[in-house]
Protein backbone atom coordinates (compact mmCIF):
# COMPACT_ATOMS: atom_id res chain seq x y z
CA UNK A 1 0.00 0.00 0.00
CA UNK A 2 1.08 3.84 -0.66
CA UNK A 3 3.11 4.81 2.28
CA UNK A 4 3.22 9.04 2.52
CA UNK A 5 4.96 11.81 5.23
CA UNK A 6 3.29 14.13 6.15
CA UNK A 7 4.12 17.19 9.12
CA UNK A 8 0.39 17.50 9.97
CA UNK A 9 -0.98 16.08 13.07
CA UNK A 10 -3.15 12.69 12.59
CA UNK A 11 -6.27 11.86 14.78
CA UNK A 12 -10.02 10.30 13.98
CA UNK A 13 -10.86 13.67 13.41
CA UNK A 14 -8.18 15.21 11.54
CA UNK A 15 -8.51 15.59 7.99
CA UNK A 16 -5.39 15.87 5.86
CA UNK A 17 -4.23 17.75 2.85
CA UNK A 18 -0.70 16.85 1.47
CA UNK A 19 1.03 19.26 -0.61
CA UNK A 20 0.53 20.03 -4.36
CA UNK A 21 3.70 17.37 -5.36
CA UNK A 22 2.48 14.60 -2.86
CA UNK A 23 -1.13 14.55 -4.10
CA UNK A 24 0.15 14.37 -7.67
CA UNK A 25 1.80 11.58 -7.18
CA UNK A 26 -0.73 9.75 -5.35
CA UNK A 27 -2.98 10.48 -8.46
CA UNK A 28 -1.02 11.07 -10.96
CA UNK A 29 2.22 8.23 -10.35
CA UNK A 30 0.38 5.73 -8.24
CA UNK A 31 -3.44 6.44 -10.03
CA UNK A 32 -5.31 6.35 -6.69
CA UNK A 33 -8.88 7.80 -6.39
CA UNK A 34 -11.37 8.96 -4.18
CA UNK A 35 -12.34 6.11 -2.19
CA UNK A 36 -8.73 4.40 -2.02
CA UNK A 37 -6.94 3.88 0.87
CA UNK A 38 -2.93 4.74 1.76
CA UNK A 39 -1.20 5.10 5.18
CA UNK A 40 -0.05 7.99 6.14
CA UNK A 41 2.36 8.49 9.64
CA UNK A 42 3.85 12.01 10.86
CA UNK A 43 6.65 10.42 12.79
CA UNK A 44 4.76 11.10 15.99
CA UNK A 45 1.10 9.71 16.11
CA UNK A 46 2.09 6.41 14.42
CA UNK A 47 0.66 4.88 11.05
CA UNK A 48 -2.66 5.83 9.93
CA UNK A 49 -4.93 4.50 7.43
CA UNK A 50 -6.60 7.22 5.33
CA UNK A 51 -8.58 7.52 2.30
CA UNK A 52 -8.73 9.77 -0.27
CA UNK A 53 -11.98 11.84 0.48
CA UNK A 54 -11.86 14.91 -2.15
CA UNK A 55 -9.47 15.46 -5.49
CA UNK A 56 -9.63 19.03 -5.84
CA UNK A 57 -7.59 21.16 -8.36
CA UNK A 58 -5.36 22.56 -5.48
CA UNK A 59 -4.90 18.91 -4.19
CA UNK A 60 -6.10 16.07 -2.31
CA UNK A 61 -8.03 15.92 1.04
CA UNK A 62 -7.63 12.63 2.78
CA UNK A 63 -9.86 11.30 5.79
CA UNK A 64 -8.87 8.96 8.52
CA UNK A 65 -10.13 5.35 9.10
CA UNK A 66 -7.90 4.18 11.50
CA UNK A 67 -4.67 4.18 13.03
CA UNK A 68 -2.81 0.75 12.30
CA UNK A 69 0.15 1.30 14.45
CA UNK A 70 1.07 2.97 17.53
CA UNK A 71 4.19 5.46 17.00
CA UNK A 72 7.75 3.51 16.85
CA UNK A 73 11.63 4.29 16.99
CA UNK A 74 14.07 2.22 16.32
CA UNK A 75 17.71 2.01 17.58
CA UNK A 76 19.19 5.01 19.64
CA UNK A 77 21.69 4.75 16.75
CA UNK A 78 23.46 8.07 15.34
CA UNK A 79 25.51 8.61 12.00
CA UNK A 80 27.67 11.02 11.96
CA UNK A 81 28.99 11.68 8.18
CA UNK A 82 31.71 13.84 7.23
CA UNK A 83 30.40 16.50 4.32
CA UNK A 84 32.01 14.64 1.01
CA UNK A 85 30.49 15.18 -2.56
CA UNK A 86 26.62 15.70 -3.17
CA UNK A 87 25.97 12.03 -4.78
CA UNK A 88 28.27 10.58 -2.12
CA UNK A 89 26.45 12.23 0.65
CA UNK A 90 22.77 11.45 -0.27
CA UNK A 91 23.22 7.93 -1.53
CA UNK A 92 24.73 7.90 2.39
CA UNK A 93 21.60 9.61 4.04
CA UNK A 94 19.27 7.40 1.99
CA UNK A 95 20.80 4.04 3.30
CA UNK A 96 21.05 5.32 6.88
CA UNK A 97 17.61 6.05 6.70
CA UNK A 98 17.06 2.50 5.44
CA UNK A 99 19.37 1.16 7.62
CA UNK A 100 17.40 2.17 10.51
CA UNK A 101 19.26 5.60 11.27
CA UNK A 102 17.68 7.87 14.39
CA UNK A 103 19.88 11.25 13.64
CA UNK A 104 22.09 12.18 10.87
CA UNK A 105 24.99 14.77 12.01
CA UNK A 106 26.88 16.01 9.29
CA UNK A 107 30.33 17.01 10.28
CA UNK A 108 33.31 19.20 8.96
CA UNK A 109 36.88 17.48 9.85
CA UNK A 110 40.33 19.14 9.46
CA UNK A 111 40.26 17.26 5.16
CA UNK A 112 36.73 18.03 4.74
CA UNK A 113 36.24 19.70 1.60
CA UNK A 114 33.16 21.60 1.31
CA UNK A 115 30.92 22.55 4.29
CA UNK A 116 28.02 23.47 1.79
CA UNK A 117 25.08 21.12 1.54
CA UNK A 118 21.43 20.94 0.67
CA UNK A 119 19.60 20.26 3.55
CA UNK A 120 15.74 19.93 1.85
CA UNK A 121 17.32 17.74 -0.79
CA UNK A 122 18.78 15.16 2.07
CA UNK A 123 15.48 15.53 4.45
CA UNK A 124 13.48 14.49 0.81
CA UNK A 125 16.01 11.80 0.77
CA UNK A 126 15.60 10.55 4.16
CA UNK A 127 11.65 11.22 4.11
CA UNK A 128 11.73 9.29 0.93
CA UNK A 129 13.31 6.63 2.13
CA UNK A 130 11.32 6.21 5.43
CA UNK A 131 8.27 6.02 3.19
CA UNK A 132 9.40 3.22 1.06
CA UNK A 133 11.19 1.31 4.28
CA UNK A 134 7.62 0.94 6.62
CA UNK A 135 9.56 3.01 8.92
CA UNK A 136 7.10 5.48 11.18
CA UNK A 137 9.41 7.86 12.08
CA UNK A 138 12.60 10.19 9.95
CA UNK A 139 15.69 10.65 11.16
CA UNK A 140 16.84 13.79 11.81
CA UNK A 141 19.75 15.39 10.13
CA UNK A 142 21.49 18.49 11.47
CA UNK A 143 23.19 21.23 10.15
CA UNK A 144 27.24 20.56 9.67
CA UNK A 145 29.05 21.38 13.00
CA UNK A 146 32.58 20.74 13.35
CA UNK A 147 33.76 17.47 14.63
CA UNK A 148 36.03 19.13 17.29
CA UNK A 149 32.81 21.18 18.47
CA UNK A 150 30.85 17.97 18.65
CA UNK A 151 33.15 16.23 20.13
CA UNK A 152 33.50 19.12 22.81
CA UNK A 153 29.45 18.29 23.38
CA UNK A 154 29.55 14.71 23.74
CA UNK A 155 26.32 13.65 25.00
CA UNK A 156 26.92 11.26 28.04
CA UNK A 157 26.60 7.86 27.84
CA UNK A 158 26.46 7.30 23.80
CA UNK A 159 29.53 5.54 23.04
CA UNK A 160 30.71 6.00 19.48
CA UNK A 161 32.02 3.44 16.63
CA UNK A 162 35.40 4.99 15.01
CA UNK A 163 35.84 3.77 11.85
CA UNK A 164 39.65 4.55 11.39
CA UNK A 165 40.96 3.30 7.82
CA UNK A 166 44.63 3.08 9.71
CA UNK A 167 43.17 -0.14 11.98
CA UNK A 168 41.07 -1.21 15.16
CA UNK A 169 39.52 -3.61 16.92
CA UNK A 170 37.28 -6.20 14.64
CA UNK A 171 33.99 -4.77 14.74
CA UNK A 172 31.84 -7.37 15.96
CA UNK A 173 33.46 -8.31 19.01
CA UNK A 174 34.18 -4.97 20.13
CA UNK A 175 30.97 -3.15 20.19
CA UNK A 176 29.31 -6.34 21.75
CA UNK A 177 32.12 -6.11 24.56
CA UNK A 178 31.27 -2.37 24.22
CA UNK A 179 27.46 -2.51 24.70
CA UNK A 180 24.29 -1.83 23.53
CA UNK A 181 22.51 1.51 22.43
CA UNK A 182 23.06 4.46 22.47
CA UNK A 183 25.83 4.53 19.52
CA UNK A 184 26.60 6.60 17.13
CA UNK A 185 28.68 5.80 14.21
CA UNK A 186 31.56 8.17 12.96
CA UNK A 187 32.89 8.18 8.75
CA UNK A 188 35.59 10.36 7.82
CA UNK A 189 36.10 12.28 4.71
CA UNK A 190 37.87 11.66 1.79
CA UNK A 191 41.50 11.43 2.35
CA UNK A 192 41.00 10.06 6.13
CA UNK A 193 41.06 11.45 8.88
CA UNK A 194 44.08 13.87 10.39
CA UNK A 195 46.80 12.46 12.77
CA UNK A 196 45.60 14.97 15.77
CA UNK A 197 41.56 14.08 15.01
CA UNK A 198 42.88 10.59 14.88
CA UNK A 199 45.08 11.24 18.79
CA UNK A 200 42.35 12.87 20.02
CA UNK A 201 39.32 10.17 19.15
CA UNK A 202 41.49 7.47 20.13
CA UNK A 203 41.74 8.57 23.65
CA UNK A 204 38.18 9.45 23.92
CA UNK A 205 36.65 7.25 27.04
CA UNK A 206 33.53 6.71 24.80
CA UNK A 207 35.40 5.53 21.27
CA UNK A 208 35.20 1.85 20.41
CA UNK A 209 38.09 2.14 16.99
CA UNK A 210 37.15 -0.42 14.52
CA UNK A 211 38.48 -1.68 11.46
CA UNK A 212 36.31 -2.36 8.16
CA UNK A 213 38.57 -4.22 6.58
CA UNK A 214 42.22 -3.64 4.26
CA UNK A 215 40.38 -1.89 1.52
CA UNK A 216 39.94 1.90 1.65
CA UNK A 217 36.26 2.52 1.01
CA UNK A 218 34.79 5.53 -0.39
CA UNK A 219 32.64 7.69 2.41
CA UNK A 220 29.22 6.26 1.44
CA UNK A 221 30.24 2.79 1.03
CA UNK A 222 31.86 3.04 4.59
CA UNK A 223 28.95 4.13 6.06
CA UNK A 224 26.72 1.05 5.06
CA UNK A 225 29.48 -1.02 5.79
CA UNK A 226 30.04 0.30 9.26
CA UNK A 227 25.96 0.46 10.10
CA UNK A 228 25.64 -2.99 8.83
CA UNK A 229 28.39 -3.95 11.33
CA UNK A 230 26.32 -2.44 14.21
CA UNK A 231 22.87 -3.56 13.29
CA UNK A 232 24.46 -7.13 13.07
CA UNK A 233 26.35 -6.81 16.36
CA UNK A 234 24.73 -5.07 18.52
CA UNK A 235 21.43 -3.57 16.66
CA UNK A 236 17.85 -4.70 16.56
CA UNK A 237 18.11 -7.09 13.21
CA UNK A 238 17.02 -9.87 15.34
CA UNK A 239 13.82 -8.02 16.62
Amino acid sequence: MTRLFVPQPLSPDAAVMPTLDQSRYLTQVMRLKIGDSLLVFNGVDGEWRYVIAEVLKKGVVLRAEAQVRPQSTGPDLELLISVVKKSALEFAVEKATELGVRRIRLVVTHRTQTSHVRMDRLDAIAIEAAEQTGRVDVPVIDEPMKLADLLDRWEAGRRLMFCDETGGAVAGPALQAAGEDPWAVLIGPEGGFSPEERERLRVLPFTTAVSLGPRILRADTAAIAALTLWQAAVGDWDR
